[in-house]
């Protein structure tokens, strides 16, 4: 049963497409990305076909979907409240390594401070489990393919840039490994700059 998302509802989504979600993840879409990424993205990006947008994420895993209350709501809602929106530029496509191409936003205080925040209301999230010492803000255009099909999806991503985008929600989305299995809980906006 799904109820409507709203900023101002506590909306709670058990089942999509008769999957039980079983992780949550706070994300900032990029709608201004789309068009130069979603063709890379499609099938480079398993995220892409789970039906995550283009996005940079402010946190994942979050909290498990059971944990997922009204207070829990409320308190993002205030958390996201206090932060002023901003603009960024992806300004130019990076690497991790050799195995994930991205999007690089500058400035990148503001996805920084989104993810500061959360994390003190909820320390038991770690951006990536504790994973990555430092996480850093990026729009993921592919990962894990091989590096001539990677190297050419950046160059034809970076024909598009600079990309402008407006930074004033952000959403709470719950899913699973699997075919369009990601939804939408509830969006957060921003506070007034």
């Amino acid at each position: 049963m799904r109820r409507r998302n709203s900023v101002d509802s506590q909306p709670w989504c058990s089942e999509t497409a008769g999957m039980t979600p079983t992780q949550t993840a706070l994300i900032v879409p990029v709608v201004e990305a789309e068009q130069a990424v979603e063709q890379f993205r499609a099938s480079l990006d398993p995220a892409a076909a789970w039906g995550v947008p283009a996005h940079v994420t402010v946190l994942y895993p979050f909290l498990p979907p059971d944990r997922i209350d009204d207070e829990v709501l409320t308190t993002l809602r205030q958390t996201f409240a206090a932060i002023p929106r901003f603009d960024v530029t992806f300004t130019h496509v990076d690497w991790f390594g050799d195995s994930v191409v991205w999007l690089a936003p500058r400035p990148d205080s503001g996805f920084r401070d989104l993810t500061a925040a959360v994390c003190r209301r909820y320390p038991e999230a770690p951006p990536y489990e504790g994973e990555h010492i430092e996480v850093v803000p990026h729009l993921t255009i592919g990962q894990d393919a091989a590096a001539e099909v990677m190297s050419n999806a950046a160059e034809a991503v970076s024909a598009h840039l600079p990309l402008h985008a407006a930074v004033d929600v952000v959403r709470l989305i719950a899913g699973a490994p699997a075919p369009n299995a990601w939804h939408t809980l509830c969006e957060f906006r921003l506070g007034r700059s």
